[in-house]
């Protein structure tokens, strides 16, 4: 299938509707600066096919996007030991909140809330330099150098009080072995990596590879392992819209309040949307549009 004139059809189509809804993610300094006209779409199949159309290759913050890869370390370094603090529930509840994790003693409802997130650079700041090591996995994953943006990476940190009550609550519990200012410093950076919609579309090529290496072809995880990242994609990687994008959408998707959505179609693509404005719960409006355009014209879905 030719999906270049899909994408050039769904850009054209959602551009009039730029800055008319919706909101940048104010509470992080460098973030609210984004122009929220702007719109781009990437994807990659699995025998290496590319498209991509309108600002798909502006490079944009990934934010929550980087909790996919985080993961992703920690199950190649750990296996199943990744699970010990860490649940795989959906949390219904926003992807900063303390209120649950206070009640399950610390330990967070997915790896996908920020919480999780906090709870898995923990297990790999132990392991490595973690930093470093997302660096270089993304760098390998995109087949191009990627960066951090150490503006927002500062931004975040001066602001990050919430992620700061998280992880410091979740070593009040023992959940949290390092210290909590590394901790952070760490996942900041994982949130700071800048890249555009065509290398994030790359990047996530593995998830519909059975876990291959989506250039080099050597397995990155195991099939198992892939299986089970898109489905907690499905069930949790939007944070409290995920029943939201399983019913208009049917695909495993990770959000990020930078605007990104990555997604995955199983045994033949995976695609990134961007549009820094967001709805309510944190996930770009434009972006989902997007992605329902995009199953509705394709018919692809994992129902």
């Amino acid at each position: 299938m030719d999906f270049q004139p899909v994408l050039e059809e769904i850009v054209a189509s959602l551009r009039p509707q730029l800055g008319l809804e919706g909101q940048v993610a104010s509470y992080i300094p460098a973030l609210a600066r984004v122009s929220p006209l702007q719109l781009g779409i990437a994807l990659r199949t699995c025998d290496g096919q590319e498209a991509h159309a309108g600002d798909s290759l502006t490079p944009f913050s990934i934010q929550s996007l980087s909790k996919l890869f985080s993961l992703t370390l920690g199950m190649r370094e750990m296996g199943e030991a990744i699970w010990e603090r860490i649940g795989r529930e959906p949390s219904g509840n926003p992807f900063n909140s303390l209120v649950q994790l206070e009640s399950e003693q610390g330990i967070p409802r997915n790896p996908f809330i920020n919480a999780g997130a906090l709870a898995v650079t923990d297990r790999l700041v132990t392991l490595f330099d973690a930093k470093a090591q997302m660096l270089a996995l993304l760098s390998s994953l995109c087949g191009e150098t990627v960066h951090f943006d150490e503006e927002v990476a500062a931004s975040e940190a001066s602001t990050g009080f919430r992620n700061a009550a998280l992880a410091n609550f979740m070593k009040s519990f023992g959940r949290i072995d390092n210290d909590v200012s590394e901790v952070l410093d760490a996942y900041f950076h994982h949130c700071s990596v800048s890249m555009n919609c065509l290398q994030l579309a790359r990047a996530a090529g593995f998830l519909c590879r059975d876990g291959a290496h989506p250039f080099a072809g050597e397995p990155l995880l195991s099939e198992r392992q892939t299986r089970r990242i898109n489905s907690l994609m499905l069930t949790c990687g939007t944070y409290d819209a995920a029943g939201e994008f399983a019913f208009r959408i049917g695909l495993p998707c990770k959000s990020g309040v930078g605007g990104g959505i990555v997604a995955v179609v199983p045994d033949k693509l995976t695609m990134c949307v961007w549009s820094p404005a967001l709805e309510a719960s944190g996930n770009s409006l434009l972006g989902m549009k997007a992605l329902e355009m995009f199953t509705a014209r394709t018919g692809l879905s994992i129902f």
